[in-house]
């Protein structure tokens, strides 16, 4: 890593730490200092790690939330084509899901719609 000359200010205390053991002597009073910086360091670097975890938690919370939408959207449309599909259809559809055979050749025609009711 090549230092830029530039001090960016949450790396500021780990690159006093390290000036510090460069140039202080091992005394007494030197290495408290140090354990001083040392937890500034951890506790920085904590702070810096639980604002990304809680970043990434809402981003999760929201594809979740989006997934679980999708999900009602297919399942409600899967209802709709039950509903509209012939028992014939349906068992042929089963049986296809059932070998995990693709199915053959166009899709089958839907029924006309039998009068009034859910349009999609």
């Amino acid at each position: 890593m090549r230092d830029s000359g530039l001090l960016e200010p949450e790396k500021m205390p780990l690159q006093l730490l390290f000036w510090e053991l460069k140039h202080r002597s091992s005394s007494g009073a030197s290495v408290v200092a140090i354990d001083n910086k040392i937890e500034q360091a951890m506790d920085l670097v904590k702070s810096h790690l639980m604002y990304a975890v809680r970043e990434e938690v809402e981003v999760l919370k929201e594809q979740i939330k989006e997934l679980m939408e999708r999900n009602s959207q297919l399942e409600q449309e899967n209802t709709l084509l039950k509903n509209l599909s012939s028992p014939e259809q349906l068992a042929q559809f089963q049986a296809q899901v059932q070998t995990g055979s693709p199915p053959t050749g166009a899709p089958p025609a839907l029924p006309p719609n039998p009068g009034p009711g859910p349009t999609a």
